[in-house]
Parts: C-alpha cells; sequence; structure tokens
C-alpha cells in the first residue's frame, strides 16, 4: 500500500470517527486533508503505480468499471480512496449514493454543475423534468472540489489531458440518496443500474435485423412503440433513433410514441437530440488528442451560450486574442474534400454550389460574421445573397458549433 494514501487514509478515519462518522461532515473532513497535504505535490505518479505493479500488498479492488482504470489506493469498511486515471473518458452529468471530495491529481477538467426540477416521475427508474446547468469551471491540477450525495450534487466532468488523475476521498454509501439518477438534458433522469434483461435482449436483436439490413425494420420498431410503455419505449426509441433516421422513418415512429403517451412524449425528441449532439462530441475524444482542440470540444459540449465560451478561453488563455484563437481551433478542426467543407458536424451548403476549394475561407468568414453579430457583411462574404448567408448560418445553428452563432 502506498504510504502516502495510507497516512491520508489514517487521518480521514480519525477527524471522520471525532466527527462521530457523522455524514454531513464527511465531505468537509475529505476535503480539508487533501487541501491540507495535496496529492499533486506529494505524489510520484510514476512511482506509485511501479509499486502498484510489483507490490501485493495492495487494498482490495472493485469491478468497478469507472475511470481508465480505478485503482483502490486505501480501504476501510466505512470509506475508502480511489485513483481515478481518465484517458479519453467523459462522465455522464450524475449524481451521486455517496459523499466526500474528489482532487485533481494530473491533468485539468471542464466542471459543469447542474439542477434537476422534477415535473413526473414515470417510473421509480425514469423521470421527466427540466435539467439546467447552474454554472461550468475550469479545474486545474491541484484543485480539491467536496462531493454531496444525492441529487444537490449533480455534474459533469470532461478532462482535457491524457491521461488525467483524479484523487477520490469516499464514503461506501449514504443511505437513502440513491438511485444514483445519470441526466439526459435538457428533460430526463434515469437510473443507469436499473436492468431490463427484456429491453436489452430486445436492443441486441434489433442490431441484428439493422446488421442485415432487414427489410422490416422500422415497421418493427413502429409496432414496439405504439405497444410499449413510456420507459421501455424510450429506450427502443434512443437506440434505434440513428439507424431510423438513416431509412427517412425517424419522424413517423417518433409521432407514434408521442400519440400514445400524449404530453408526456413532448420531452423525448428534445432530449434526444441532445443525446445526439453530446455523443458526436464524446466520439471525437478518440481522434482529437491536441489539449486545445479537446478544450474546444469541452466547452462545445458543455457551456450555455458563447458569453460563457469566450469567458473560460480567457480563463486558460489569458494572453491570446479570443476572437481569433476560437477561429484558428475551428479552422484546424475542419476538412476539405471533393464532396466539401465540414468543420466538425456543421457542412458547408451544396445549394450554394461554390467550389469545394474556395468552401474553406467562405465557411470561417462567415462563422466570424455571426459570432461578431455584425450587420453588414463583409467584403469576402459580400458576393454572397441573403439567402446564402441564411444557409450557412443554419449550417452553423444546427451542428455543435450552434452556441458560436448569434441570432
Amino acid at each position: 500500500m502506498d504510504a502516502f494514501f495510507k497516512e491520508l487514509g489514517r487521518t480521514v478515519l480519525l477527524r471522520w470517527k471525532q466527527a462521530n462518522f457523522s455524514l454531513e461532515k464527511f465531505p468537509e473532513i475529505a476535503s480539508a486533508a487533501m487541501m491540507e497535504r495535496p496529492p499533486a505535490q506529494h505524489v510520484d505518479l510514476t512511482a506509485f503505480m511501479r509499486g502498484f505493479l510489483l507490490d501485493d500488498e495492495q487494498p482490495f479492488q472493485t469491478q468497478s468499471g469507472f475511470g481508465q482504470p480505478e485503482i483502490v489506493a486505501y480501504d476501510h469498511p466505512r470509506f475508502y480512496i480511489q485513483l481515478l486515471f481518465w484517458l479519453d473518458g467523459t462522465t455522464d452529468i450524475h449524481q451521486h449514493e455517496f459523499s466526500g471530495a474528489f482532487h485533481v491529481m494530473s491533468g485539468s477538467s471542464i466542471h459543469a454543475h447542474f439542477e434537476f426540477d422534477k415535473k413526473h416521475a414515470v417510473t421509480p427508474h425514469l423521470q421527466l423534468g427540466d435539467v439546467r446547468m447552474k454554472n461550468i469551471e475550469l479545474l486545474e491540477t491541484g484543485r480539491t472540489v467536496p462531493i454531496i450525495s444525492g441529487r444537490t450534487c449533480i455534474h459533469s466532468l470532461f478532462h482535457l489531458d491524457t491521461p488525467s488523475v483524479t484523487v477520490v476521498v469516499r464514503t461506501q454509501n449514504d443511505p437513502g440518496t440513491g438511485p444514483q439518477f445519470n441526466y439526459l438534458p435538457p428533460h430526463i433522469a434515469l437510473d443507469p443500474m436499473h436492468t431490463d434483461l427484456l429491453t436489452m435482449r430486445r436492443k441486441q436483436l434489433l442490431d441484428v435485423l439493422e446488421t442485415v439490413q432487414d427489410e422490416t425494420y422500422a415497421e418493427l420498431v413502429l409496432d414496439m412503440v405504439t405497444e410499449l410503455d413510456f420507459e421501455r419505449g424510450f429506450y427502443i426509441l434512443q437506440h434505434c433513433m440513428g439507424h431510423l433516421a438513416q431509412l427517412g422513418e425517424w419522424e413517423t415512429v417518433l409521432a407514434a410514441f408521442e400519440k400514445k403517451h400524449g404530453p408526456l412524449a413532448k420531452a423525448i425528441a428534445p432530449t434526444l437530440e441532445e443525446c445526439v449532439h453530446r455523443d458526436f462530441i464524446k466520439g471525437l475524444r478518440s481522434s482529437v488528442s491536441d489539449p486545445e482542440h479537446r478544450f474546444f470540444l469541452a466547452l462545445l459540449m458543455n457551456v450555455r451560450n458563447r458569453e460563457d465560451l469566450l469567458t473560460l478561453v480567457a480563463q486558460r488563455f489569458p494572453e491570446v486574442p479570443l476572437v481569433q484563437t476560437v477561429l484558428r481551433w475551428v479552422e484546424e478542426l475542419g476538412e476539405t474534400s471533393d464532396e466539401g467543407t465540414t468543420i466538425l458536424d456543421a457542412t458547408f451548403p451544396e445549394s450554394l454550389g461554390i467550389d469545394p476549394e474556395s468552401q474553406p475561407e467562405l465557411f470561417i468568414n462567415a462563422l466570424k460574421h455571426f459570432m461578431l453579430g455584425n450587420k453588414k457583411a463583409p467584403a469576402k462574404l459580400r458576393s454572397l445573397s441573403s439567402a446564402d448567408l441564411k444557409e450557412l448560418h443554419a449550417a452553423f445553428a444546427t451542428s455543435s458549433l450552434r452556441i458560436l452563432v448569434r441570432g
């Protein structure tokens, strides 16, 4: 067992015992212990990993799939200390059934806080309401943040560096604070630990039908959502949305779900559309390694508006020109081929009839124009009609770059 974490665990245990093992006081105790002796300053990560690989005297390791990987550095019947390594992971928006604190030992993250206003509990495992971001911050190496169990601490982390390492001092479980919901903006909370084996097998069978290009796929899904209850129907819609869209049948199946479930179903379309947006950004993490680009992706996924994005850019890069820096990132993430120009999931409108070689400059200049909100188009865009500019604006407004454009 690593000496630093053994001592950290003993310190937390002694102080918590003196507080009569109060769950309410544990986050403060865990935070204070790590702020007094920050792991980022006192742990040689290379030496820790070598010790863990070569020394058999280690704490009991969990079967958790959280982290890449999770390593338990200290364990006690009431609490434990874990190191979470992150290579390309991004946490879902979630709450906890435990309390404690986490410390950024290596790397940095975008940390977003949310709140959920519950409107209707469809089942104990799926609720409808409003998921709203409260604030967003940049966590640098050495930062310590308390964890409060339950719905008062709903958050997500987008790790910027590879690897990022987080130290978590946490209770085993805080009774009465479950389920540990995940949140899908803007309207759904669901219990990720709830397992419906029949729905799981149905989704797997639908995957088989998709793979073999079964001609009855859309008809079968339509029949399913017409018959299934709300919760199972939602999971089928979530699973099949992509393939149904490719088949041109998504709107038909969604309409059948909405007809069956009435006003409750109105939360589904915007939520699934946001899932597509967030999943697209998450998917880019495995192919985008540049720290600045990963930071930009984190902002596109999490911030509420252009002003918040520029504020965080200024915080991380205080000496750079903000708009020019963002435009540089956009340009670096763009791709041009014989088929046209794309920037992330924004595609240059083919209907404009612009030669592919001329598209990148026009696309970037159009984005700059929309970001600045100038009424008069710059000289480089004056060859385009107002209808052309509207199409370019729509290309950005329906993409992951939408928060950059005004109006």
